[in-house]
């Protein structure tokens, strides 16, 4: 049986984020569901990073566009958060490009949208 990357820190953030949908429920925009968790994950000391710029290359140049995932959270785990009604491939594929460029193995996707509990997802790449 293969094993679960970074078992116990998804389990903190997940908890942050559960204590975050308990407290607001669905209908509230991203913006919102965003400055919450950061203020939970901080109440909960889960080290994190909010809106990290992460440059970008192709064929080894850079460019000037850059992607800005809503967390990093222990250095090592993209937390990209929704406030829609499902989850879609293109969610999927946003977080599979986040953990391309920074060479991280685990992304979770979490969206505050769905109703009657968080919808969430471990990407690994």
């Amino acid at each position: 049986m293969a094993e679960i990357i970074y078992k116990d820190e998804c389990y903190k953030v997940m908890g942050a984020c559960f204590e975050v949908y308990k407290v607001n429920g669905c209908g509230f925009v991203e913006p919102v569901y965003q400055e919450c968790l950061a203020l939970e994950l901080a109440s909960q000391q889960i080290p994190f990073q909010e809106q990290v710029e992460l440059n970008l290359k192709y064929k080894g140049q850079p460019l000037t566009q850059t992607y800005k995932p809503d967390f990093i959270c222990f250095e090592k785990i993209i937390v990209e958060i929704k406030a829609v009604s499902a989850l879609n491939d293109k969610h999927r594929a946003q977080v599979q490009n986040y953990l391309k460029v920074t060479e991280f193995k685990l992304g979770l996707l979490v969206n505050f949208g769905h109703y009657p509990k968080v919808e969430w997802e471990r990407i690994v790449h």
